[in-house]
């Protein structure tokens, strides 16, 4: 569902992303993990079609992302850092907004329905956003996502503000979507929600991915010292 040949950018002398080779299935969850300027956001934005690679392709469901940015959309759900919703809409409002614009019409009970699968209380389908946490806002992207019946969910660093519980319930959200058959590829500086809810973890420097794991066969303190490691070396080296 998501596949990455080669992939490459550069700014000027700058390589923000050098030869990425990536694939994420139907029901995986891929956390790439790094510190600020690895690479993982642009990875991101090249699947999203907001910048154009230097070289090399990104596919999405085996579209080329630069040849047909709009038939890759309608697969895909972004979540970023921190999610525009309509601050003077409400979430029910929001949702069938963004719901129409994927080319979905839905009634109240299914937008409700979608809300409620997402977590987000009942009480809170008719507040403004602009009243939500962030935790809250996830939620609700979250249930835009179902609504649109995403096959692939892009994250970039979800859980960085939330408190442990509205992180560990994220965490349970993609879960079921992975149940749901959805190919998710997630940015994040946390370790810890790496290891918790990814199938492969990737960890990424100057633009390269320097080491892959699948999450089942690595502890977390393996995987804790395998980034440190990463991250020395890759300075010493420097």
């Amino acid at each position: 569902m998501i596949n990455t040949n080669n992939l490459t950018k550069k700014y000027g002398e700058q390589t923000a992303l050098d030869h990425l080779n990536l694939d994420v299935k139907e029901g995986e969850i891929y956390c790439l993990l790094g510190a600020n300027g690895a690479g993982k956001t642009t990875t991101i934005n090249l699947l999203l079609g907001f910048v154009e690679p230097t070289s090399g392709s990104a596919f999405i469901n085996q579209l080329n992302v630069s040849e047909d940015k709009r038939a890759t959309k309608r697969f895909l759900a972004y979540i970023p850092e921190n999610l525009m919703l309509y601050p003077s809409l409400t979430a029910l409002e929001n949702l069938d907004y963004f719901a129409g614009v994927a080319g979905k019409r839905l009634s109240q009970d299914n937008l409700k329905g979608f809300l409620a699968e997402a977590g987000l209380q009942t009480e809170a389908f008719n507040k403004r956003i602009a009243t939500f946490s962030k935790g809250m806002r996830q939620k609700v992207g979250i249930a835009i996502a179902l609504a649109k019946d995403a096959k692939v969910l892009l994250l970039d660093e979800p859980t960085s503000g939330l408190d442990p519980k509205a992180s560990n319930e994220f965490g349970l959200l993609l879960q079921k979507l992975r149940g749901k058959g959805v190919a998710t590829l997630m940015a994040t500086h946390d370790i810890f929600r790496a290891k918790e809810v990814a199938t492969h973890i990737g960890i990424m420097k100057d633009g390269q991915l320097k080491q892959q794991f699948v999450a089942n066969d690595i502890s977390l303190s393996k995987l804790e010292k395998a980034y440190l490691n990463t991250m020395e070396y890759n300075e010493v080296g420097s």
